[in-house]
């Protein structure tokens, strides 16, 4: 086939992808307005939509006719929570892109790693030394920290013979993991009154998030998914081999410390936002690669909307049935724990 007839064939997948792209973003606009009428305050989309337009133009006269209570409902509650929501869960999907991209794991992602679990630790320190009080930025660099040093750990501990085994990378995550959660609990029986705030980190919930979590967490976030798509088309090609990349002469090692610093960064500002919500970043790359194809350029941006969407419907679920608010990370566990079984089936069937 000559390049001028595959030149249409790639301009018509790129028109997909930006329509893909619109779709979209068209859907977590609707789900957003949609997902604040959820609860026992009724609430319409048209006031929804007054009070946002009202604040972000600074015209009162839009929401005029809304009382104080439903106004206070619509956006100190539920609209941090629900921006909380989108940028959480498309940073965990766009981490899980990138993880799994650069091991060459299908099974690799910031949970299954045990990354997560560094970042809830570095959380809960903070949260026992009373850091909390001094607000969200600094549970961010000690999760941060967390993050990069279980990185570091597992990375080396799946490394033989210079090679990093993708069985041994999981393994090790598992590992590493487990100490953890040890290391946490002690932290817990050590907290006294800060045990209620380490438990909620623990099990991932977004319930009373503030305009503090969106101001601080989605440029830190988006500024790292922004590096990612930066070097997507390096990704791609370091995904083919190092030996590949060296011909093209792309510098594979440093490429690795770039994008797993940036996937560190987000997972540990997900992390002290919402406390370790598993699974998204493994189920939500898979959905749109059977779409999409491998294309990081394409994965990187297309996964974080669909994340995005992913958790906040799952969140706006969570609070909207029974009278009993079930936590975000209950949910997507459960949603996410048989599809883990389902890749890793899938993959062994592959390989024998």
């Amino acid at each position: 086939m000559s390049i001028s007839s595959l030149t249409p064939l790639l301009r018509r997948k790129q028109a997909k992808v930006r329509v893909a792209g619109l779709v979209l973003l068209a859907a977590m606009v609707l789900f957003t307005l949609a997902a604040i009428g959820f609860g026992r305050a009724d609430i319409s989309m048209a006031d929804t939509a007054n009070v946002i337009y009202g604040q972000l133009t600074g015209n009162p006269e839009a929401y005029a006719h809304i009382n104080a209570a439903k106004m206070a409902i619509i956006w100190d509650i539920r609209l941090p929570r629900i921006l909380a929501a989108i940028i959480v869960g498309g940073g965990l999907a766009v981490a899980g892109v990138v993880f799994q991209a650069l091991l060459m794991n299908p099974l690799a992602d910031s949970y299954t790693m045990g990354v997560s679990t560094g970042a809830a630790f570095g959380a809960s320190v903070a949260i026992y030394l009373n850091i909390f009080a001094q607000g969200g930025l600094p549970v961010t660099l000690f999760a941060f920290g967390g993050a990069v040093a279980t990185l570091l750990i597992v990375m080396s501990m799946a490394r033989v013979g210079g090679y990093v085994s993708s069985a041994n990378l999981i393994i090790a995550g598992i590992i590493v993991s487990s100490i953890l959660s040890a290391a946490i609990s002690m932290v817990k029986s050590l907290a006294g009154e800060q045990v209620s705030a380490i438990v909620s980190w623990l099990i991932g919930s977004l319930a009373a998030k503030s305009w503090e979590h969106v101001l601080y967490g989605w440029p830190l976030i988006l500024a790292a998914c922004f590096l990612c798509y930066y070097y997507a088309e390096d990704l791609n090609i370091v995904s083919l081999g190092d030996r590949e990349a060296r011909s093209l002469g792309i510098n594979a090692s440093r490429l690795r410390i770039v994008l797993l610093a940036a996937g560190a960064l987000i997972t540990a500002v997900c992390v002290a936002i919402g406390g370790i919500i598993g699974f998204v970043g493994l189920i939500v790359p898979h959905m749109v690669r059977m779409l999409t194809g491998s294309d990081n350029k394409v994965l990187i941006p297309l996964c974080g909307l669909t994340g995005g969407i992913l958790l906040l419907t799952a969140d706006t679920f969570g609070r909207s049935v029974g009278n009993v608010e079930i936590p975000v990370g209950v949910l997507t566990t459960l949603l996410g724990g048989p599809f883990f079984v389902y890749i890793f089936r899938m993959r062994n069937k592959t390989l024998g």
